[in-house]
């Protein structure tokens, strides 16, 4: 794992990566933190969010995509369904989905630049340590990078 400091998605549009994963609810929720702004710069990403069942627990583990184009290229962005719900007290973040979503995102974009924020562990209330773990066991050998937001 690579780590960096930065703005996830300027470091996308600006060719870092080739896929950018975040964590999604399974209520078509993309009202904030990063999600808030992946909605609102890349409204593909909440279109592929919304064609899927609402409120569906099947989702978790899994992820939607969206396709798009920026300055420097194609970029997919990862809907990962990491948590059913949002708000609320307590940890909302679902370790074994976010297993689940890693090990097809680690299937899927094999061969492709991924970057990430630090999944769960922010308004889903995760902790970094364990969420680290499974990102570093499904991701080992990829070419992956946590991007800490320095706003």
């Amino acid at each position: 794992m690579k780590v960096r400091e930065g703005d996830l998605l300027h470091l996308a549009e600006d060719g870092a990566f080739d896929v950018i994963v975040h964590g999604c609810n399974c209520f078509h929720t993309m009202g904030a933190g990063i999600a808030r702004a992946i909605a609102a710069r890349f409204p593909a990403a909440l279109e592929a969010d919304r064609a899927t069942p609402h409120a569906a627990r099947s989702k978790l583990g899994t992820y939607s995509h969206a396709d798009v184009t920026v300055a420097a290229g194609p970029l997919t962005i990862v809907n990962a369904y990491t948590q059913y719900r949002w708000g609320g007290r307590g940890r909302q973040a679902d370790y074994e989905a976010i297993d689940g979503a890693f090990a097809a995102i680690a299937r899927d974009f094999a061969t492709r630049r991924i970057g990430y924020p630090l999944i769960g562990a922010g308004l889903a209330g995760g902790d970094w340590d364990v969420i680290e773990g499974i990102i570093r066991r499904r991701l080992d050998g990829l070419d992956h990078t946590l991007v800490r937001w320095t706003g």
